[in-house]
C-alpha cells in the first residue's frame, strides 16, 4: 500500500548503542523459546519486560503493577505506578497479559526518558539554573531587548508555522519548567530524517503543541519509531474524521474473520448488547488506519476507538484494546450522545478531549451508511526496517518533515518524533493564546504569598487582572505546581486567588466582585466557600448599618467560627486562610512536588553517567 505506488526511501538508522534488546539479555534465548514472539515486534515479549524492569530498577524506580482489568478474552490491560512517586504513572494494553505489560512499562520509560512526567511542572531554581535544565544537549538562546527571535532557533520556514501572523513574542517561548527568562529560549536538538540537518525546537513548543504525541519506546530503533509515526498517524486521521464530518466504510465481516482472536472479542461485545461497527479509517487506502464505534444501548452513548499500525491486524487488535483499555464491561457508560452541531464536534476543545480520553462529541454523519471513501483491503507486512521506512515515505511524499530525536540513557531506546502540520495536538496559536508559560512571571510572587505585604498583594493582584487568565483556572496547574491531597494549593483557583489577594491588600471592590464570582462558580472547597458567603454577608450588612445587630443571627446563619474567620479575613488579622509556609521555589512543605523533584534527579544521574 504504498502511496502513489513509489518505492519507499531507505530506513532512517538511530544510534548504533540501541542495540536489540535480545542481545542485551542474559538468558534472552530461554525467553524466546518459552514465550511468544509476537508480530511488529523485534524481541519476545518477556524478554522485553525482564529487560525493562531490570532497567527500572537499576534506575531506583519502584514501578508496581496497581489494576489490571481483563474484560473480555484476550483484551488485557493494567496501571502502573511509581510506588515512592504516584504521579509517574502509565497504562498499557494488549491482547495477552504479558503483551499489555510491555506496552505499559515501554509508556513508562519513554515518558522518563522524554522527561514527560514533569512536562507540566516548575523544577525549581535549582535546575533552571543547573549547567542543564532538560538535557546535557540543550542550547539556551538569549532573548532580544528588540523583541526578535534569536538566531539558529527553529528554521525560518518553521518560525513561519508556528508564528503565521509575526505577532508571537519570543518571550512566550521560554519554557515553563524553568521559568528562566534571563537564561532564554530553552531548545532540544532533534534531526530532520530527510536530510539530516539539525533544528533546535523550544522545549515550550513541545510542551504546548505535542505533549506525548510521537513518543515510543521499543526494542529497537526501527520498532519505535513505528509504533512513533503509527500513534502520530492515527491521532492525525481521527482530527481529520470528526473535524470534516467524514463517514467511513464498514470493513466486511469476511475480513474480520480473518483474524478469529479478534473477531471473537467484536462478537462478545455484541453479545453483551453494545452496537460495535468496526470501520476502514484509511481515507481511501492512504492511511494504516481503523477505528471501532461503540453504540451504548443504556444511555445512547458512543465512543470510537482507533488503532494504527502498517499490518491491518495489529491496527485492529490496537482499535479494540485501546476501545476496552483501563474500562470493564460494566464501566462504558457516560460518554456523550452523538451530537448535530458540526462546528462543535470539529472544535479544538472537542478534539483534544478525543486525544486525552477519546470521550469527546462524535457527529451523526460519522454513524450513517453511507461511506466518503470506499473499503480498501489494505495491508503492509514486513520487517520492522520496512514498516518504519514505509511510514517515513507516506508522510514525506506528503509535504511534512519529520524530526526525531533519540535517546538511551536510561538503557531502553526511545525516541520522540515530531511532524509540524500533522502531530500537533493542541492548536498553534495556543503559543500565543493559551500558553502554558503564562504566568510563570507570577510563579515566585504566587509562591510566596504569606510573604508579601499589602502593595505587594495589590501589585500581583493587577498583574493577574492584566494577565488575561480564565478565574477558573486552578492556579497549582499554572504555576507548575504538584499540590499535595487536601491542601491549601489542591482546589485554590485563580478567582480564589484574585479575591484572597483582594481581602489582603483591603481593595473592597475587588472582594465585592471576588465573593460574588464565587458564589457563582461554585466549585471551591464548600467550607472557605462558606466563609466567602459569610463576608459578603457582612459586606452588605455594614453597608445597610445592621451589623452590629445581627451578629446572633450571622453566628447562627453560618457558625460562630465560620464568622470569626470571615471577620479575621476581612479585617485583615488573618490573610490566606492562616496560611503561614511559603513553599518558595524550593517547594517547602510540599510532598508531592519534592518527590517529583527527587525522581528526576533519578533521570539526571543517568544522563550524566550517560553522557561521561
Amino acid at each position: 500500500m504504498t502511496p502513489d505506488n513509489t518505492p519507499p526511501k531507505e530506513a532512517v538508522t538511530a544510534p548504533d548503542d540501541a542495540s536489540p534488546v535480545a542481545s542485551r539479555i542474559e538468558g534472552a534465548e530461554q525467553a524466546e523459546r518459552r514465550e511468544h514472539f509476537p508480530p511488529g515486534k523485534d524481541a519476545p515479549l518477556e524478554a522485553s519486560i525482564l529487560h525493562m524492569q531490570a532497567r527500572l530498577a537499576a534506575l531506583g524506580f519502584h514501578v508496581e503493577e496497581r489494576s489490571w482489568l481483563n474484560p473480555l478474552g484476550d483484551i488485557w490491560s493494567v496501571h502502573l505506578r511509581e510506588r515512592d512517586c504516584p504521579l509517574l504513572f502509565a497504562n498499557g494494553k494488549g491482547g495477552s497479559r504479558p503483551a499489555a505489560l510491555a506496552s505499559a512499562l515501554g509508556e513508562f520509560c519513554e515518558r522518563l526518558s522524554c522527561h514527560y512526567f514533569w512536562a507540566h511542572y516548575d523544577l525549581g531554581t535549582r535546575y533552571a539554573n543547573a549547567d542543564f535544565t532538560h538535557h546535557p544537549q540543550e542550547r539556551w538562546f538569549p532573548l532580544s531587548t528588540k523583541g526578535r527571535w534569536p538566531d539558529g532557533l527553529l528554521t525560518q520556514a518553521l518560525r513561519g508555522f508556528y508564528d503565521p501572523e509575526g505577532s508571537l513574542d519570543p518571550r512566550s517561548l521560554v519554557d515553563h519548567n524553568s521559568g528562566n527568562a534571563e537564561r532564554g529560549i530553552c531548545a532540544l536538538p532533534f534531526t530532520r530524517l530527510h536530510d539530516n540537518a539539525q533544528v533546535w525546537f523550544p522545549v515550550n513548543i513541545l510542551g504546548n503543541l505535542y505533549v506525548s504525541n510521537g513518543m515510543a519506546a521499543g526494542n529497537t530503533p526501527s520498532e519505535a519509531r513505528v509504533q512513533a509515526l503509527s500513534e502520530i498517524i492515527e491521532r492525525y486521521v481521527k482530527f481529520r474524521i470528526f473535524s470534516e464530518g467524514r463517514c467511513l466504510p464498514d470493513v466486511p465481516e469476511p475480513m474480520l474473520a480473518r483474524f478469529p482472536r479478534l473477531a471473537a472479542g467484536i462478537a462478545a461485545l455484541r453479545s453483551a448488547g453494545f452496537g460495535i461497527l468496526v470501520r476502514d479509517a484509511s481515507l481511501g487506502g492512504r492511511y494504516p488506519v481503523l477505528c471501532i464505534a461503540l453504540l451504548n444501548p443504556h444511555d445512547q452513548g458512543c465512543y470510537c476507538s482507533f488503532g494504527a499500525h502498517p499490518r491491518f491486524e495489529i491496527a485492529l487488535e490496537r482499535a479494540l484494546t485501546e476501545l476496552l483499555q483501563g474500562r470493564a464491561l460494566d464501566a462504558l457508560d457516560g460518554f456523550p450522545e452523538p451530537g448535530f452541531d458540526l462546528d462543535e464536534i470539529a472544535s479544538a476543545p472537542n478534539l483534544e478531549i478525543h486525544f486525552v480520553d477519546s470521550s469527546g462529541i462524535v457527529g451523526w454523519p460519522f454513524l450513517g451508511n453511507v461511506p466518503d471513501f470506499a473499503f480498501h483491503d489494505w495491508n503492509f507486512s514486513a520487517t520492522t526496517d520496512e514498516e518504519y521506512a514505509w511510514l517515513v515515505h507516506l508522510i514525506e511524499a506528503q509535504g511534512f518533515d519529520i524530526y526525531a530525536a533519540d535517546y538511551t540513557h536510561l538503557g531502553v531506546y526511545a525516541c520522540r518524533l515530531l511532524v509540524p502540520g500533522m502531530s500537533e495536538i493542541y492548536p498553534v496559536d495556543d503559543l500565543e493564546y493559551e500558553n502554558n508559560a503564562a504566568a510563570d512571571a507570577l510563579r515566585d510572587a504566587i509562591l510566596n504569598l504569606p510573604q508579601l505585604d499589602g502593595a505587594a498583594c495589590r501589585d500581583l493582584l493587577a498583574a493577574l487582572n492584566e494577565s488575561g487568565l480564565a478565574d477558573e483556572h486552578l492556579v497549582a496547574a499554572l504555576i507548575g505546581l504538584a499540590p499535595d491531597a487536601s491542601s491549601f494549593w489542591e482546589t485554590l483557583r485563580l478567582g480564589e486567588l484574585k479575591t484572597l489577594l483582594a481581602l489582603a491588600a483591603g481593595e473592597a471592590t475587588a472582594i465585592r466582585e471576588g465573593c460574588d464570582w464565587i458564589h457563582q462558580f461554585g466549585q471551591i472547597d464548600a467550607a472557605r466557600r462558606r466563609v466567602y458567603r459569610c463576608i459578603e454577608t457582612l459586606l452588605n450588612l455594614r453597608e445597610a448599618g445592621l451589623e452590629k445587630t445581627c451578629q446572633q443571627a450571622l453566628a447562627s446563619l453560618y457558625t460562630p467560627e465560620t464568622l470569626q474567620q470571615a471577620e479575621a479575613l476581612l479585617a485583615g488579622k488573618e490573610r490566606f486562610f492562616g496560611l503561614d509556609t511559603a513553599p518558595g521555589r524550593d517547594f517547602n512543605g510540599c510532598t508531592t512536588h519534592r518527590r517529583l523533584l527527587k525522581a528526576y534527579e533519578k533521570v539526571r544521574r543517568a544522563l550524566r553517567q550517560a553522557v561521561d
